[in-house]
């Protein structure tokens, strides 16, 4: 699992995005961009969301189609 530490601000807009529903890479890409307006590349979203399903906060359903799983910017309280 990451850690909101280990999120770049492409991650945050993606899991903002995932989190109001599915995201295909090609799709994201027209939603996320750099602070400076500058746009992200398909394959670049894609290499960060198959980051985000690495480490269990997003699941692809096939043919690229993204949901989230988990977000890990939300804490926990494993003592519960």
């Amino acid at each position: 699992m990451l850690s909101s530490g280990d999120l770049r601000d492409v991650d945050e807009r993606l899991l903002d995005y995932l989190r109001e529903g599915r995201v295909t890479p090609a799709h994201a890409r027209e939603r996320v961009m750099s602070d400076d307006g500058e746009e992200y590349s398909r394959g670049y979203v894609q290499q960060r969301l198959s980051r985000l399903e690495e480490h269990g906060h997003a699941t692809n359903l096939g043919g690229g189609l993204y949901e989230l799983v988990e977000d890990p910017r939300e804490e926990t309280d494993e003592h519960d």
